[in-house]
């Protein structure tokens, strides 16, 4: 059974959630993973452990492709009875393990106040159907289909939020004139270049994480972003960003980042994501003084050097790369008053004496609540 839907900042009123008891198997075979808010989603490092995908391959191989499996949409057509016991005044309708394979034979004109729509891990290919939602739908999500092309959206000019991700995307086309959208989700899908998001003036949130970009690009009419995810890809710069001038969030992992000095560009940015890349150091980070997170874990950094002007930084996270120096993380970080957490597990200065390490990171960061996974105790 699915995990419940999270209940998020919902509107009151009437509203229909439909689970398949039985449809724990996707039409190949593979089971799908649980009903959960794609909030925050990254690709692969924010699938929930002990997830599996109806496509798991997706993620494992960044050149997957099943196009030959998939089955016609009419093989499996939509149950036409579905909705009808439920109350023409709902304001929001979840269909998920649906076996769904066709909007339209929902019959969705029914319904005159629907204001989301949630068709998760059904056999959809095609966007269609949702006409007559035009007036009042703001959000929907058609997470995990087989959808391949981005059509059937012109009506829809009030939506505030889209997921499209783990779909067959290639090319983000005919969003351009969804005027209202803050968030828009596209994780895990076969797209290789950021494109046609000119007049999205209000979009806060864009998610493109799992996809095969490997370039920042076309991101400079995007006025309001607040948060870009784009982990495992193949992108090689952080050049790009420099219009972003309400960019605070970053999520770069698992890409091939060498050099971080273009984000001098974007120096209010508060979060930065950047475990499993290329860093070998840190320098290039002077300008950015508002970061409060910092995730360099995974990568080849042997010094802290480049964090000392970064005076609000609340959690460093650097485990698993050649860290060495407690002397250097005292000068380094002694001084930075907000500082509660750090991770160096799996650097050579915990590596080397694990059972003095704890100590040492205390007698260096006095002001450390954290080290790794475990709190400080209170003297």
């Amino acid at each position: 059974m699915p995990a419940p839907v999270e209940e998020g900042n919902r509107s009151p009123g009437h509203h229909i959630e439909l689970v398949d008891d039985d449809a724990t198997l996707r039409n190949d075979g593979q089971p799908s993973p649980g009903l959960r808010d794609s909030k925050g989603w990254d690709g692969k490092l924010r699938v929930p452990k002990n997830t599996l995908l109806a496509n798991p391959e997706a993620l494992s191989d960044p050149e997957y492709s099943d196009d030959e499996n998939v089955m016609a949409g009419g093989e499996l057509a939509a149950d036409e009875d579905l909705l009808d016991d439920e109350p023409l005044d709902t304001d929001e309708i979840i269909c998920t393990h649906s076996r769904i394979s066709s909007i339209p034979a929902l019959r969705l004109e029914r319904f005159k106040q629907v204001a989301r729509i949630c068709l998760r891990q059904n056999l959809l290919q095609d966007i269609e159907g949702l006409e007559s939602l035009s007036s009042t739908l703001t959000e929907l999500d058609l997470y995990d289909n087989l959808i391949g092309h981005v059509r059937g959206l012109d009506s829809l000019v009030h939506l505030t939020s889209l997921d499209l991700s783990f779909n067959k995307i290639k090319h983000i086309k005919h969003i351009s004139h969804l005027k209202n959208l803050t968030d828009l989700f596209f994780v895990a899908n076969k797209i290789s270049k950021i494109e046609n998001l000119d007049g999205l003036d209000k979009l806060k949130n864009l998610e493109l994480g799992s996809n095969r970009i490997r370039e920042l690009q076309n991101l400079d009419n995007l006025p309001a972003l607040e948060e870009l995810w784009v982990a495992k890809n193949k992108i090689t710069e952080l050049t790009g960003l420099g219009n972003l001038t309400h960019l605070r969030l970053l999520s770069i992992q698992s890409n091939r980042i060498r050099d971080l000095s273009p984000l001098k560009d974007v120096p209010q940015l508060e979060e930065l994501y950047i475990s499993h890349n290329a860093l070998e150091s840190l320098e290039g980070l002077e300008s950015n003084t508002k970061l409060r997170v910092l995730d360099i874990s995974n990568n080849q950094v042997s010094s802290l050097k480049g964090l000392g002007p970064l005076v609000e930084l609340e959690e460093l996270w650097a485990s698993y790369n050649r860290i060495a120096d407690f002397n250097e993380v005292e000068r380094e970080l002694k001084d930075k008053k907000e500082l509660t957490t750090v991770y160096f597990e799996g650097n050579p200065l915990q590596l080397r004496a694990p059972a003095l390490y704890r100590n040492k990171v205390k007698l260096a960061l006095p002001q450390i609540k954290q080290i790794d996974a475990t709190f400080v105790r209170a003297p």
